[in-house]
């Protein structure tokens, strides 16, 4: 790939064509515990094992953190743009091409344990006055693919979340998968049994790696062997691990 890629460069210099090679763009968005910014350096699961198959690689590409929005908006308009951690889903499956699996997970809705009507089925989750989740992404799609009609998509990012169920402002929150509770638990001092998972998994699915379909296939090729080199070697597992007991799971 580097090697076809200097080619190619010497080309147009030699017929005095300009070069401009749109350099690879890494993104993400701050979603914890898989990515985001602690003490203004990027860190998180995946961020790390990013970082892992890059050094393996020899890639150094920009990694930027932004908005969900943006940063989906990014990889779908940027030409040579990766985008960790992403769910693959049907719909995105021909929009991109893919590395991973990085880790699989799911999304359970959270309320508080001293709620006075405990929900534990998806009919009482439907009809309930209010379920609060954040105002895009994935998340919000799909519980509106499901049929749920009660949604409160006003919440910016998963802290107000918490917040908005802890001020009473809400009874139901989902957007977070529990390794995630635990962090936003940890980082807002929310006292161990406070919050009760409601027994209804409402999304499992694998996080990967997107690429946009411009990004080269010899790019591709060497992230997913670099990421099964990690795989193999038990760094993967690792990394997982040592967040999985940070989140106490």
């Amino acid at each position: 790939m580097k090697h076809s890629t200097l080619t190619a460069a010497l080309l147009c210099l030699s017929l005095g064509i300009p070069v401009r090679a749109e350099p690879y763009l890494v993104v993400t968005e701050e979603w914890a515990p898989y990515n985001y910014l602690e003490n203004n350096q990027l860190t998180g699961m995946t961020t790390e094992i990013v970082r892992a198959i890059m050094a393996l690689t020899g890639d150094a590409f920009q990694v930027e953190v932004l908005p969900s929005m943006r940063s989906s908006r990014v990889l779908k308009t940027r030409p040579k743009t990766i985008l960790y951690s992403m769910f693959r889903t049907p719909e995105r499956e021909p929009l991109y091409k893919w590395v991973g699996p990085i880790v699989q997970e799911s999304i359970y809705p959270y309320q508080l344990a001293s709620a006075q009507q405990p929900v534990n089925s998806l009919e009482q989750l439907l009809n309930a006055p209010q379920i609060t989740t954040r105002n895009a992404g994935l998340i919000p799609d799909v519980l509106q693919s499901r049929g749920f009609k009660n949604l409160d998509k006003s919440a910016t990012g998963s802290q107000q979340l918490y917040r908005m169920l802890l001020a009473g402002r809400t009874e139901i929150i989902v957007g977070d998968t529990p390794a995630g509770v635990a962090y936003y638990s940890r980082q807002l001092k929310i006292a161990p049994g406070t919050l009760r998972r409601i027994p209804v998994e409402l999304y499992r699915s694998s996080l990967y790696i997107a690429f946009s379909h411009d990004c080269d296939d010899e790019v591709i090729a060497a992230w997913a062997n670099a990421l099964e080199q990690l795989r193999r070697s038990g760094e993967l597992g690792r990394i997982q691990q040592r967040y999985a007991q940070a989140s106490g799971n």
